[in-house]
């Protein structure tokens, strides 16, 4: 190393152009600044110089150390900047690579019968009805002959809401709206969530559920019979229904409608809690009173209707024994359908 300032300076200089990196800037650093490098050397001279001589040789020093720490700090900065950008370009995805194929999703088991059984309506004729979740009472209950003191107003069973409405029991409200801004003849189907204070391994306070409405002159139980069993046959095949006495307050006469189980075969099962049938569905004559409160003539029209809920289509048509399996989100239970 030399003892002349200016010298020392061009040293650094050189090797300065020759670095790579910020390891080779902090190196230089090391080298020139250390304790032991040549700067300190320097600065040991001071010393034995002449009083008149000392001044002079320490400014010169003081300057070099300044222009050495300077333009160490700025190669560092300069590599450090470098080496962030070289990280962040390192990371960006290569264009021509293949893209990463994503696995495909599924429709949820109550989505994928909610639309497999409205297409059957569909392709009989009948339209898509909407309504609204949050439903007056008269609509819920009063129009559809559902007097006031009857159980299923009572608190256990509905949900009231604050303002006087309550949740919909039942997709029917749709019916009755539809009849209301529409004259027969017509086949409508409404599908929905509806919502109940139920809860178990069969039952849960918010489902979905589809019911049709058929009305026009001449409607007859025979067409109730050959619609639902033609349903029937498209969605489960070819097996044996029957229809068993009921009571709906909406319908008059009423029927709940059965088809052999599809598991056992009429044998008697876990499933069908061996009686051989599974329900799928309630129906029934439109109750004259229920064509009074929408101003139709009950003398003149006729019509039917049906309600069934789609979890429990789902469950039988999959084998779910609890209705509860179809509102978590456990991904090895979805990934089956």
């Amino acid at each position: 190393m030399t003892d002349n300032p200016e010298t020392l300076w061009h040293q650094f200089d050189e090797e300065r152009r020759r670095a790579a990196s910020s390891k080779d800037a902090e190196a230089l650093r090391i080298k020139y600044l250390g304790k032991k490098g040549p700067l300190s050397a320097l600065l040991k001279t001071l010393g034995s110089l002449p009083p008149d001589q000392r001044k002079t040789a320490g400014e010169a020093i003081n300057r070099l150390k300044a222009r050495l720490e300077q333009a160490v700090e700025q190669l560092i900065a300069e590599f450090a900047e470098r080496e962030a950008d070289a990280a962040l370009r390192a990371d960006l995805p290569d264009p021509t690579l293949p893209g990463t194929v994503l696995p495909m999703g599924s429709l949820h088991p109550v989505t994928q019968i909610g639309l497999e059984v409205a297409a059957i309506f569909l392709s009989m004729g009948f339209f898509l009805a909407e309504g609204p979740e949050a439903e007056d009472e008269y609509y819920n209950f009063e129009a559809l002959n559902v007097p006031k003191h009857h159980p299923a107003r009572d608190m256990q069973d509905t949900f009231y809401l604050e303002n006087g409405q309550v949740l919909r029991t039942q997709t029917s409200p749709v019916q009755i709206r539809t009849m209301e801004m529409i004259k027969p003849p017509f086949k409508m189907i409404a599908l929905g969530k509806v919502y109940r204070r139920d809860s178990d391994i069969t039952h849960s306070p918010m489902f979905s559920q589809m019911e049709g409405l058929v009305v026009g002159e001449n409607v007859s139980m025979a067409d109730l019979k050959g619609t639902l069993a033609a349903f029937a046959e498209k969605m489960f095949g070819r097996r044996p229904t029957r229809f068993r006495p009921s009571f709906f307050p909406f319908t008059e006469p009423s029927a709940e409608m059965d088809v052999q189980c599809i598991f056992c075969e009429g044998k008697g099962c876990k499933v069908c809690k061996n009686s051989g049938w599974m329900e799928i569905l309630g129906c029934g004559m439109v109750n004259p009173r229920v064509f009074e409160a929408v101003e139709y003539d009950p003398e003149k029209y006729t019509g039917f209707a049906f309600g069934m809920g789609i979890e429990r289509m789902a469950m039988q048509r999959f084998g779910i024994d609890d209705i509860r399996l179809l509102f978590g989100s456990d991904i090895r239970f979805l990934r089956q359908f």
